[in-house]
């Protein structure tokens, strides 16, 4: 697994933070899911922007969604932060979807201190990738993510419960992620509709 490491030491870690490359196409992110970069505005994830994922129960395919863009981040040398999240990582899963070890750090922190977390990552601008799965979230803690992303141009997500799907929220795109059946549905997504059509959840297909 990525090292467990604290936030400061992470950010002070000067061998490790080199900064990011910088990318030409900041628009480009795609999901690695032909289906689903089909329906997306600019074919993906939107770029420096905070994502909600809305889950039916927690660990309830977040990770197969999320795994072919980690893929392709951590296989370009691009850092990856997991910030508290609600289950150990188990190190052969995410080696056999594609993801490179070095480049995947693990916060712990408590329900209180990791939206914080989760905001410092983003604005450091030295990440490619913040994960979070803040138990409570308000509409100005996300929208502190969101301004977090876009200051340190990472990709931001926010895994939460469904019933969050109620409470307007300042994200670029909001997806569910059900399990029965396995499928995404796009609720929200910046700069176009959202399809009407569940999309039947996939492996890595791009």
């Amino acid at each position: 697994m990525g090292a467990v490491v604290s936030l400061d030491g992470l950010l002070d870690t000067r061998r490790v933070w080199k900064g990011r490359p910088v990318v030409e196409d900041h628009g480009l992110q795609p999901t690695g899911h032909a289906a689903l970069d089909a329906v997306l505005p600019g074919g993906g994830w939107p770029a420096a922007a905070l994502s909600e994922l809305l889950l039916a129960q927690e660990g309830a395919g977040e990770l197969q969604l999320l795994w072919p863009s980690l893929a392709r981040l951590t296989s370009a040398g691009e850092r990856v932060v997991l910030v508290a999240p609600p289950f150990i990582p188990y190190p052969p899963a995410w080696q056999a979807a594609g993801v490179d070890l070095r480049w995947l750090s693990v916060i712990e922190a408590g329900s209180k201190e990791s939206l914080w977390a989760a905001e410092q990552c983003l604005r450091s601008g030295s990440c490619a990738a913040v994960l979070c799965w803040p138990q409570r979230a308000d509409d100005r803690a996300l929208r502190r993510l969101q301004v977090a992303a876009e200051t340190g141009q990472a990709l931001a997500f926010a895994c939460r419960d469904q019933g969050a799907a109620l409470n307007p929220s300042p994200a670029a795109l909001r997806i569910a992620v059900d399990s029965k059946p396995a499928q995404w549905r796009v609720l929200k997504c910046r700069g176009g509709l959202a399809p009407a059509r569940p999309i039947a959840a996939s492996g890595r297909t791009g």
